[in-house]
C-alpha cells in the first residue's frame, strides 16, 4: 500500500450517532476530511485480529489503496475518529465516569502523581485504553499494566515509553491519542456536560 502523506493526527470530535452504522459513516466521512478525499474513495471497516469477524474488532481504512490508520472511542454524549499516516490509539471519557472506576485499575504510581485528581486519573484511564487500542490487543491486556504519567506525556507499557497526547477538550472531558509523538489537531467540539 501507498503512503498517507498525513503528517498529523486529525481527530473529529462529535455528538454520536443512533448506533454503530452512523459511527461508521462519521469514520468514512473523517478520512475522508483528513486525507482529502471524496467519501465514495474510502473503504472502511472492523477485523477482529483473534476470530477474524468483522463485525467487531479494530477499525481499519483505506482511500485509493492507501492505508490509513484509524481509530475509533465513544463515551456519553461524544466520539472521537482519529485517523493518523500509521499505527494510533484515541479515547475519549467523561471524567465524572472515570471517578467511579476501581482504583485496581490504576498503578500506585498514578495514584501517586494524580493525588486525587479525577482529572488526571481519567487522563491516565484514558491514556491506558489509546495505547492499548493502538497495540492492537485493547482491554485484552490489563490496563494496570500500562503506567501513565500525565505531566511527562507518556505511557511506559512493556518496558517502552509510548509519547500520549492529553487534551481537555470540554469541562467533563479528556481525550488522549497515541500515535508515536506526532501532532494532533481536534476537528470539531461536543457539550462539556455529562
Amino acid at each position: 500500500m501507498g503512503e498517507s502523506g498525513l503528517q498529523t493526527v486529525v481527530v473529529t470530535l462529535c455528538a454520536p450517532g443512533p448506533d454503530r452504522a452512523a459511527d461508521g459513516e462519521a469514520l468514512i466521512a473523517a478520512v475522508a476530511s483528513a486525507s482529502g478525499s471524496e467519501t465514495a474513495e474510502v473503504r472502511a471497516g472492523r477485523v477482529c485480529p483473534h476470530c477474524g469477524g468483522t463485525d467487531h474488532g479494530r477499525p481499519w481504512a483505506t482511500v485509493r489503496g492507501t492505508g490509513y490508520g484509524v481509530s475509533l472511542s465513544r463515551t456519553t454524549g461524544a466520539v472521537a475518529i482519529a485517523v493518523a499516516p500509521g499505527s494510533v490509539g484515541v479515547d475519549v471519557e467523561r471524567v465524572s465516569r472515570v471517578a467511579a472506576a476501581p482504583l485496581d485499575a490504576f498503578t500506585s504510581g498514578e495514584r501517586d502523581r494524580s493525588a486525587g485528581d479525577v482529572g488526571l486519573l481519567a487522563a491516565c484511564w484514558a491514556a491506558k485504553e489509546a495505547v492499548l487500542k493502538r497495540d492492537g490487543r485493547g482491554l485484552r491486556v490489563d490496563p494496570s499494566s500500562v503506567d501513565v504519567d500525565v505531566a511527562a506525556g507518556s505511557a511506559r507499557f512493556e518496558g517502552v515509553d509510548h509519547a500520549v497526547t492529553v487534551l481537555r477538550p470540554a469541562a467533563d472531558l479528556v481525550l488522549v491519542v497515541a500515535a508515536g509523538g506526532l501532532p494532533v489537531v481536534v476537528e470539531g467540539t461536543v457539550s462539556g456536560g455529562a
